[in-house]
């Protein structure tokens, strides 16, 4: 059944909001929490709390791997569009700056885990085929 999930692919997933949590919260978490008096640009702000959000919830993911799916997915899209929209404009007008460079090649990174880890058979028989809650 397309639903069914391995008991292997549970732990990979696992692992992935394993590391999300350790390796992202680490990185986010005390600068959010020793930032300073003065404001962030908004738009550091916002990565930076998305960042945070993202990395406590992959908590979640550990217990309960599949109800969490959706921060996968959208893992995946974001590193997907950032890739596509901004990664690869900067690489094609010329070489790229050290930290440019090393966040397109995390994001690939990124992007190929987790199309290795994200169980798509399941993902297509409950976010396509099955039908969607109800409207009223």
């Amino acid at each position: 059944m397309s639903q069914e999930v391995s008991l292997l692919r549970l732990y990979l997933m696992r692992a992935l909001y394993l590391l999300n949590f350790v390796f992202l919260g680490a990185s986010v978490w005390p600068g959010l929490l020793e930032h300073g008096p003065a404001p962030w640009d908004p738009m550091h702000g916002i990565a930076v709390s998305f960042w945070a959000a993202l990395s406590t919830l992959c908590a979640l993911g550990l217990r309960y791997p599949l109800k969490m799916l959706p921060l996968l997915l959208m893992q995946l899209f974001y590193k997907s569009v950032w890739v596509l929209a901004v990664g690869l404009p900067l690489r094609a007008a010329g070489p790229l700056d050290p930290t440019a460079a090393e966040l397109l090649q995390v994001c690939i990174g990124g992007i190929v885990v987790d199309l290795i880890v994200i169980p798509w058979p399941y993902v297509f028989a409950i976010y396509v085929q099955q039908r969607g809650d109800r409207w009223r």
